[in-house]
């Protein structure tokens, strides 16, 4: 049986949704573009918020993050 993982790393995630490197993966995170959630030292990245936000199309707008 293939049971999909339910939270993957933070460049897992930039990699397999978004082809990004590492450290991209890292400031998407960091930006809040990349869903994440924190257990002890590790930085996760929950599955079903993913495929949701990216389902709903969910984004901060273009003058948001210029101003970050």
């Amino acid at each position: 049986m293939d049971q999909k993982a339910k939270t993957l790393s933070v460049p897992e995630a930039g990699r397999e949704y978004f082809g990004l490197a590492r450290d991209a993966s890292y400031a998407a995170a960091r930006r809040g573009e990349i869903p994440t959630i924190r257990i002890g030292r590790l930085l996760r990245v929950p599955v079903v918020q993913l495929e949701r936000m990216l389902e709903q199309g969910t984004q901060r707008p273009v003058s948001e993050i210029k101003a970050a």
